[in-house]
């Protein structure tokens, strides 16, 4: 479970460098003014799935794929309530970047999705093997 935290942490600091350099150079017009919120949402929202995977398959080996199926509901709907709460709240006016806010939304989105897949697979595979004792 360290192995993941420290995989988050090295995904996202180059990420949110990545941002700061796009928001400096091309201002609002690429970067929304809330990506460090929508940042933070996602590394908040792919540790605590990733820590819910975790221990429901530590406590039933064979549930990985109930508790990753839930886990993935649970990131959509949370992730259709910041975007249903952002349009309902004004984004959706003229001139508050709405198009910049919805991409790099779906785009974070995809990409700690993918993130959070390739770490599941990665580290909780073997403990959904039967008969396996990997205990960390």
């Amino acid at each position: 479970m360290n192995r993941f935290f420290r995989n988050l942490l090295l995904f996202s600091v180059p990420l949110a460098a990545l941002l700061y350099f796009l928001r400096q150079r091309y201002g609002t017009t690429v970067v929304h003014p809330h990506a460090d919120y929508l940042l933070l949402f996602y590394v908040v929202l792919t540790a605590f799935t990733f820590w819910l995977t975790y221990r429901a398959v530590q406590r039933k080996p064979d549930s990985l794929m109930t508790a990753w199926f839930s886990t993935t509901a649970l990131r959509l709907v949370l992730a259709m309530v910041i975007v249903v709460g952002y349009l309902v709240t004004g984004g959706a006016k003229d001139g508050n970047n709405t198009w910049t806010f919805l991409g790099l939304f779906f785009l974070l989105y995809f990409l700690y999705t993918g993130f959070e897949v390739w770490n599941v697979v990665t580290n909780l595979r073997p403990f959904s093997k039967p008969g396996s004792d990997n205990a960390q």
